[in-house]
C-alpha cells in the first residue's frame, strides 16, 4: 500500500512540474501553431491573424507565462496612455493633463487607442509587456477581469480614467461629478422657464452616461417635471451622434424647448439640427453641454456648459499612477473631481408660443 501511494505521490509531483514548466514550445504546441508565431505574439508583434493571437494569448494568460526578465528590475520611464479613441479634442484635454506631470518626472508617455472597442480581452494588455511599460492610464474603455488579472500577474500598475463600466473595488480610477452635472445643467434650465427637456447621453451602458442621465431625471423630478421617455436619448458623445439625436427630439409633436447635450460635441450636433430647421438659438432653443472644451466659448452663441475638469482628471491619474509605480499607497482608490456651470449665450428663457418654431 505505502508503495502504491509513493508511485501515486511521485506521479503527482511529476504532473505538478511540467505544470510549473511552462514554455513557448508547449503554448505552441496546444494552440497549434509553430514556435516563431508564439515567439511573436509574445513580442507584440504585429504580423500575427488577429484569431491566433488571441488564441495564444488566452493559452499565456491561462498557464500564466511569464516572460523573461522580472518587471521589478526594468524600469523603461514610459508610461502607456491608452484611449478608446483619438480622434477627439476631449482626448487632448486629458493628454495634457497626463504629458505635464510626466514631463517633470522626466518620464515619456506613449499614447494609443484601443481597437475595435475592446477587442479580445487580453490583445492591448499583452503588447504592454513587450515594451516594458511601468505603468498604464486607461481612458473611457471598459476593463474587464482578464485584462485586469493580466496586469496585476505582470506587476503592472494600473490607472483608469471615467471607466466606462464599475471596476473593481482593487481598481484605481478618476472621474468627475457626473450626476452632480447632470443635475446642474437641468436646474439651470428648469429656472428659465423650461418643462419640455431633452437630453442627448452618450452610450447607455456607460458610467458616465447614466449618471448625467440621472441627474437629470432626480432633477426633474425634485421640481415635479414629468420626465418623458420620448426626450431621453443615447448617442455616442459624437457630432453625428448630437445631430441624428437633436433631430429625433426636434421631430416629436411636443418638441423639447430645450436640449441638454452629454458632451460639447453632441451639442455642436444639436447646433446643425437646429439650424437645418431654421432655428435660432436660443431664441426658439436653448441648448446646453457638458466638458467645457476650448471651442465651446467660440461657438455662435458662445455655449452654456458644464465644466468637466479634463486636464486636473488627467494629471490627478498620472499622480495616482506615480504613487502606484513607487508603492506608495494610495489615500482612496475612487477620486472624482468637481464639476462646475457655465452659462453662456446659448441658453434663454423658452419661447412664449411654448415650442421651437412655433
Amino acid at each position: 500500500m505505502s508503495a502504491e501511494i509513493g508511485e501515486r505521490n511521485g506521479a503527482n509531483r511529476a504532473v505538478a512540474g511540467r505544470r510549473t514548466r511552462i514554455t513557448l514550445a508547449s503554448i505552441a504546441a496546444e494552440a497549434g501553431v509553430s514556435l516563431p508565431t508564439v515567439s511573436k505574439v509574445v513580442n507584440g508583434r504585429a504580423d500575427v491573424a488577429p484569431q491566433t493571437r488571441a488564441r495564444v494569448e488566452e493559452l499565456l494568460l491561462q498557464y500564466n507565462y511569464v516572460r523573461p526578465g522580472r518587471r521589478s528590475a526594468r524600469r523603461a520611464g514610459l508610461i502607456d496612455l491608452i484611449f478608446n479613441q483619438l480622434g477627439s479634442p476631449w482626448a487632448i484635454q486629458i493628454l495634457r493633463g497626463v504629458e505635464d506631470f510626466f514631463a517633470d518626472q522626466r518620464r515619456g508617455v506613449v499614447v494609443s487607442a484601443v481597437r475595435h472597442g475592446s477587442a479580445r480581452p487580453t490583445s492591448w494588455t499583452s503588447s504592454l509587456a513587450s515594451h516594458d511599460t511601468d505603468g498604464v492610464i486607461l481612458v473611457t474603455s471598459e476593463l474587464t477581469t482578464e485584462q485586469w488579472t493580466q496586469l496585476h500577474k505582470q506587476s503592472i500598475p494600473l490607472v483608469v480614467i471615467d471607466p466606462a463600466n464599475l471596476p473593481a473595488p482593487e481598481v484605481p480610477s478618476v472621474g468627475a461629478t457626473n450626476w452632480a452635472g447632470g443635475m446642474a445643467a437641468t436646474e439651470h434650465l428648469l429656472e428659465l422657464g423650461h418643462r419640455r427637456i431633452g437630453i442627448i447621453s452618450g452610450p447607455e451602458d456607460w458610467l458616465c452616461s447614466r449618471a448625467r442621465v440621472d441627474g437629470y431625471r432626480f432633477a426633474l423630478d425634485r421640481a415635479g417635471v414629468a420626465v418623458g421617455p420620448e426626450y431621453i436619448r443615447y448617442g455616442d458623445f459624437q457630432h453625428e451622434g448630437g445631430f441624428r439625436c437633436g433631430q429625433e427630439l426636434l421631430s416629436l409633436p411636443d418638441p423639447p424647448t430645450a436640449i441638454f447635450a452629454g458632451s460639447g460635441q453632441q451639442a455642436l450636433g444639436v447646433y446643425e439640427a437646429a439650424r437645418q430647421r431654421g432655428l435660432r438659438i436660443p431664441q426658439d432653443l436653448s441648448v446646453i453641454g457638458f466638458d467645457d472644451l476650448p471651442v465651446a466659448r467660440w461657438l455662435s452663441p458662445p455655449l452654456t456648459t458644464v465644466r468637466q475638469p479634463l486636464t486636473a482628471m488627467g494629471r490627478t491619474a498620472a499622480e495616482m499612477l506615480l504613487n502606484l509605480i513607487n508603492g506608495v499607497r494610495l489615500r482612496t482608490q475612487r477620486m472624482e473631481l468637481s464639476t462646475e456651470l457655465i452659462v453662456r449665450e446659448s441658453t434663454a428663457p423658452p419661447p412664449a408660443s411654448g415650442g421651437p418654431g412655433q
